[in-house]
């Protein structure tokens, strides 16, 4: 197999994409946060003494997915056509996920990825004065489409 981010002499490179072609591409990605059901029932209630936790989370999440060129070294810096946040509520967390979208050379999962990283964490932030056990994990791509492979994960 060849890495394609090291040079001839093992160094790091940004992958050449000017060769490939522009397809239409969409990435999700997941993941949750979990925490004490009190402060879920908080967030619900627009209780937050912080504000609006998920208006918040939601566009710190769409500002993550535009910047993952800027916070991973070798991602490309990607024109986005689209990118939608959405939350789900469990007993004791909530789910995130987002998906992604460009008419580009390369892929967008990074750009999931960083959208529900991002996401997860200003919720961390949001409500880290009232719940000091909170636990972001199981972020995962869970679908590329466009370029050379589809993926999908099974469930």
């Amino acid at each position: 197999m060849k890495f394609t981010h090291f040079n001839e002499k093992g160094r790091a490179k940004m992958v050449d994409v000017s060769e490939k072609n522009e397809t239409k591409r969409r990435a999700i990605a997941r993941g949750y946060i979990k925490m004490n059901p009190e402060t879920i029932k908080l967030i619900v209630d627009r209780k937050m003494k912080k504000g609006d936790v998920l208006s918040v989370a939601q566009i710190g999440g769409i500002c993550g997915a535009k910047k993952t060129w800027d916070l991973i070294p070798m991602c490309h810096n990607i024109f986005l056509t689209g990118v939608d946040i959405s939350f789900e509520f469990e007993y004791d967390k909530i789910l995130i996920e987002a998906v992604v979208k460009t008419v580009g050379k390369t892929g967008v999962e990074m750009e999931a990825l960083t959208a529900v990283s991002i996401s997860a964490l200003t919720i961390y932030d949001m409500c880290k004065a009232v719940d000091k056990n909170m636990i972001i994990g199981d972020i995962e791509v869970i679908e590329k489409i466009g370029g050379k492979s589809d993926f999908r994960v099974l469930e």
